[in-house]
């Protein structure tokens, strides 16, 4: 036995049991495969290639249509809800411009309290000058603005352009001060109302509002301002004086020849006339800001 190989033992494989179905092969066959392979392959590079089978004009109409279907959704959402919200923001605006008329009303009369409280104060400044025994008061109240006046006099009245629209600013002029269009400014109005001081005037108003050494001449915008209220043209100025030679003074001086340049070069419109009588409010208000009493009968002075 030593000298004879040994066989390895063979091992038996388990036969895999038989179908019952085994004899009807042809019936599975149809079974498992309805479809024949020509079709189904067909189908699968169908799918692969994104058909679903519907024709692409039938396709895009359905996507035309579902277009249309989500946009008056949304139109119609919309419109349903501006509907809703409507009443809402038109009770909220009608509360707004209530609100502001009444703000506006409440802001008037406090306006015209303000106006009454400078007339009573003016008047009563009026009445302690009249009556406060110096003999330089009334001239004291004439120069201060705080007592109206009239007499004799010149009337100059300044007009913007004929052309000169509302609205726009214009490029500076060459010379400081000047602006290109034909429109009256501020520092125009400034330099008329020196002019006049400077030439005898002893009181002055521009269109009814007198000034006094304390007013102030500005611009806002457009606008001039008068001691913050504003002016349109054109521009009368009253200046109480020797109406003729105060004339001729204010004319012939640097201010005057200004306002004669303006005239000829942007088409400024002035007019000025000697007057008889010229009659010129108190200021509303005058601010009083050193005082010292009389010495006139304490009989010594005072710092």
């Amino acid at each position: 036995m030593c000298g004879m190989p040994q066989q390895p033992p063979i091992r038996s494989t388990p036969t895999r049991p038989r179908r019952p179905d085994a004899s009807m092969s042809l019936l599975t066959n149809v079974m498992d495969h309805s479809l024949d392979d020509g079709y189904a392959e067909a189908a699968e590079r169908k799918k692969a290639a994104g058909d679903d089978g519907l024709p692409k004009t039938l396709r895009a109409k359905l996507g035309l249509a579902a277009g249309l279907v989500l946009a008056a959704l949304v139109v119609t959402v919309g419109a349903a809800q501006a509907r809703v919200a409507a009443p809402v923001v038109a009770k909220e605006r009608e509360e707004l411009v209530d609100r502001i008329d009444r703000e506006s009303e409440a802001a008037d009369k406090l306006e015209d309290s303000v106006d009454e409280l400078r007339a009573d104060v003016s008047a009563r400044q009026r009445e302690a000058l009249k009556h406060s025994g110096s003999a330089g008061s009334d001239l004291v109240g004439i120069l201060s603005g705080a007592a109206a006046v009239h007499g004799p006099g010149v009337k100059l009245v300044v007009n913007d352009a004929k052309d000169t629209g509302a609205g726009g600013d214009g490029d500076p002029r060459e010379n400081p001060g000047f602006s290109d269009t034909g429109r009256v400014r501020d520092r125009d109005m400034q330099r008329v109302v020196n002019g006049l001081w400077e030439s005898g005037a002893e009181a002055v108003s521009i269109n009814g509002q007198r000034l006094t050494a304390l007013s102030a001449i500005r611009a806002a915008g457009d606008a001039i301002l008068v001691d913050n209220k504003p002016l349109v043209p054109p521009y009368t100025v009253l200046a109480v004086g020797d109406g003729q030679r105060l004339s001729t003074r204010f004319q012939n001086s640097a201010d005057g020849l200004y306002l004669n340049a303006l005239q000829e070069s942007y088409g400024v419109r002035t007019a000025i006339s000697a007057e008889d009588d010229l009659r010129l409010p108190a200021a509303p208000s005058v601010i009083v800001r050193t005082a010292q009493p009389s010495t006139e009968k304490s009989g010594k002075g005072t710092s």
